[in-house]
């Protein structure tokens, strides 16, 4: 453990939020002394967030629980060009309509976990659409590409990966980097932003926005970004054979989020508590320390306290009461996910993998031969 001085990096450190710090001592001294505004950005590609980009909310949250100002930064402008930031194509490009309805969308979720207003601490949202739609292409390249090298740029491994492979690079996705840098810039004028958080795959353009404004305007600003988050057996964390697991309800439901919290591996119990829980670190500790089926009302803690920071009180209670019906009691409840069924009906293969419990018609053979499967409590 490092011996930081602020209440912030202490907090971020000993839930396991950071990876790499820009300038720890500078942070941890201004942290300790004043109020920071942070930002993170979240450009809108569907209506809703998912569980990846927990990580990124979370923190906003500590920050705010730590006495600084989380700045929430909506992608309105990136966004109609995509972080091409180690992924192996181009994103589809959106019309301007469907990203604004994908900011309405996304907007909601983030009142369940910040408290928004006027006060030195609250959070703000804003739309970097607001400065980057109004930039003038000579100007902009004069004022502010001057500050780039493309060569640094082509040494970034989020860029450098994708030319390795021989995978096409265009130059609206190259310029991605610079826009994300110049919102640190805006950020650092309009709101005296002074740190830009994000997961590791951002630290090239991070470190690209903390120099632009010391180049351009003298100000120190800092970046910290977080570990890549995956689960103990290498695999990326909220990926499942349903798909992503959203965050807004009308994307999954409380019963489906719930349970992805309650089916989490007992090597992730203890870092899904620090990393998605407001439960006090001994109590995490506590937890992690349970073994065999006591470990499983740890995960059934876990899963009540990440769906009632998302959903709401009420939505986990609702869930974990169904889980209980349905697990411990062997009854049926109407909020089981469940399968419309068409005029000719489903057999229990289909219905198994329609209802995402298995990835392929073949493992859920496998599963019926196994006797892992029952309808009705009957193999």
């Amino acid at each position: 453990m490092s011996n930081y001085q602020s209440d912030l990096l202490r907090l971020l450190e000993a839930r396991g939020y950071i990876h790499q710090l820009t300038d720890a001592a500078g942070l941890d001294a201004m942290a300790a002394s004043q109020v920071v505004p942070g930002y993170i950005g979240f450009d809108p590609t569907a209506p809703s967030l998912h569980v990846g980009h927990l990580v990124s909310i979370m923190m906003l949250r500590q920050l705010q629980k730590a006495g600084h100002k989380p700045i929430v930064l909506m992608g309105g402008g990136t966004g109609k060009i995509g972080d091409p930031s180690f992924k192996d194509e181009a994103r589809k490009l959106l019309t301007t309509d469907l990203i604004a309805q994908n900011v309405a969308s996304i907007k909601r979720i983030f009142e369940r976990f910040l408290t928004f207003g006027n006060g030195p601490t609250d959070a703000i949202m804003v739309d970097n659409a607001d400065w980057l739609d109004k930039l003038e292409y000579i100007p902009f390249l004069r004022d502010i590409g001057q500050h780039f090298s493309v060569n640094r740029m082509l040494s970034f491994d989020s860029v450098k990966l994708r030319l390795d492979r021989e995978q096409s690079l265009s130059f609206l996705e190259f310029n991605y980097m610079i826009l994300q840098a110049y919102d640190f810039l805006e950020l650092s004028r309009r709101a005296s932003c002074r740190l830009q958080m994000g997961g590791s795959d951002q630290w090239g353009n991070i470190v690209n926005g903390v120099e632009l404004a010391r180049r351009v305007d003298g100000t120190q600003v800092f970046g910290l970004t977080t570990p890549l988050l995956t689960n103990a057996d290498g695999s990326k964390m909220g990926k499942t054979v349903g798909g992503a697991v959203w965050l807004n309800e009308d994307q999954l439901s409380n019963y489906d989020y719930w349970q992805f919290w309650r089916n989490t591996a007992d090597a992730d119990v203890a870092n899904r508590l620090r990393l998605f829980t407001d439960l006090s670190m001994d109590e995490v500790d506590r937890l992690a320390a349970l073994q065999g089926a006591e470990l499983n009302e740890a995960k059934k803690i876990l899963a009540n306290a990440a769906t009632a920071l998302c959903r709401g009180t009420e939505a986990a209670t609702a869930a974990a009461e169904t889980a209980r019906l349905t697990f411990e009691e062997g009854a049926s409840d109407a909020n089981l996910p469940t399968v419309s069924l068409g005029t000719d009906g489903l057999t229990v293969v289909q219905a198994t993998t329609a209802l995402g419990f298995a990835p392929s018609n073949k493992e859920v053979r496998r599963k019926l031969a196994e006797g892992a499967i029952r309808v009705n409590g009957q193999v």
